[in-house]
């Protein structure tokens, strides 16, 4: 690849697939709404007059939908186009692993992005294990010491960031083109019961779980739009009925590496 732009370069996989793909000598172009640096380039999904500029002499996209949109289909379908239609001929999409193609909005994406582009790769990632730190209602439960969902006792394969990074940078650069989905986990599926009571053994600082009903869930979620945050309650209730009890091989496979186990992510994240 000659050049790669990179959707969400300053997030929590963009900013590693963008560090990643440097790593791997390729030229790299980091979209964000606020450019600041060298290598960066003013990208808003509601300005469309962003993408052209964004997109011409690229080769390849690692593409990162709207967060915060219930259907993100309107903002995605007309940018693939002007992307193939400025040259590029590979798209690596950042999915889900909870959803599927019958889910209105978010669940279109992987088909339009296989119908569209001429080489693709969709990521599905189960739950992020980077949701315990930083900016993120799971986060914030870790600090307050209850950490709140509506998953009941579902278990989730929690893989790091760090590895569905690695995974798209390959995806983005292998010669041949992937043209699959990846299931991508950590190596075990944990409850939050379990996954709070790692934190707390590892760090010293008291946290629990507290299992709620997706109601309340949505109440708590007040910062995002209503329907958004039901879309993310209706999440947790997939989880408690078994939708993400599911581990697979896929990082060592694509890698050559294991995947991070929790305990080893939260010794290094939130330990000292």
């Amino acid at each position: 690849m000659r050049e790669v732009l990179v959707i969400g370069a300053t997030g929590t996989t963009g900013s590693r697939v963008a560090t990643g793909l440097a790593e791997r000598g390729v030229s790299t172009r980091r979209a964000t709404r606020t450019p600041r640096a060298p290598g960066q380039v003013r990208f808003e999904w509601t300005d469309p007059g962003t993408h052209r500029p964004a997109l011409t002499g690229v080769d390849a996209v690692y593409l990162i939908a709207p967060i915060g949109v219930a259907d993100p289909v309107p903002l995605v379908e007309p940018l693939l186009h002007e992307a193939v239609e400025s040259g590029v001929r590979r798209v690596v999409l950042l999915g889900f692993s909870a959803l599927n193609e019958e889910t209105p909005g978010w669940g279109a994406l992987p088909g339009l992005v296989r119908t569209v582009s001429p080489e693709w790769t969709v990521l599905r990632p189960s739950w992020f294990m980077n949701n315990f730190t930083g900016d993120h209602p799971v986060a914030d439960g870790v600090r307050a010491g209850e950490i709140v969902t509506a998953t009941g006792s579902g278990r989730i394969g929690f893989v790091d960031a760090g590895d569905i990074a690695a995974v798209a940078v390959r995806a983005l650069t292998d010669e041949r083109p992937h043209d699959t989905d990846h299931l991508i986990t950590g190596p075990r599926a944990l409850g939050y019961d379990e996954a709070a009571a790692i934190i707390t053994e590892v760090t010293g600082r008291p946290v629990a779980h507290r299992a709620v009903e997706a109601r309340e869930l949505v109440a708590r979620l007040s910062d995002y739009p209503p329907e958004y945050a039901a879309f993310l309650a209706g999440l947790d209730v997939a989880i408690a009925d078994g939708a993400e009890d599911r581990v697979t091989d896929t990082v060592a496979r694509v890698t050559g590496r294991p995947a991070r186990d929790f305990r080893a992510f939260v010794s290094t994240e939130l330990a000292g």
